[in-house]
């Protein structure tokens, strides 16, 4: 049975222990970096070691509703993506 991943609850505990601040201030620091890679996506945001955060345009394209089997048109649209860092990659496996 594979492990769970941590909640947030235990990533706050984690960085506050390591850090020596309090979960409060821990969440408002994971709070404020999500919210300021939000932002910054359309520039690529990049996180040193772990990764980067880029829009990404897809092109319009042919699809098939599973449902009928009906050939339709995906429009095209803007999509988020995380391109993980080559750090990351070989250490994590």
């Amino acid at each position: 049975m594979p492990a769970k991943p941590m909640t947030k609850g235990q990533i706050l505990d984690h960085l506050s222990k390591k850090t020596g601040t309090t979960k409060k201030l821990a969440g408002e620091f994971l709070d404020e970096l999500v919210a300021l890679s939000y932002k910054e996506a359309k520039k690529a945001f990049t996180i040193p070691g772990l990764g980067k955060l880029v829009v990404v345009n897809r092109k319009k394209r042919m699809g098939r509703n599973p449902a009928t089997g009906e050939t339709m048109v995906i429009p095209a649209k803007k999509v988020l993506k995380f391109r993980i860092a080559k750090q990351a990659k070989d250490s994590a496996l």
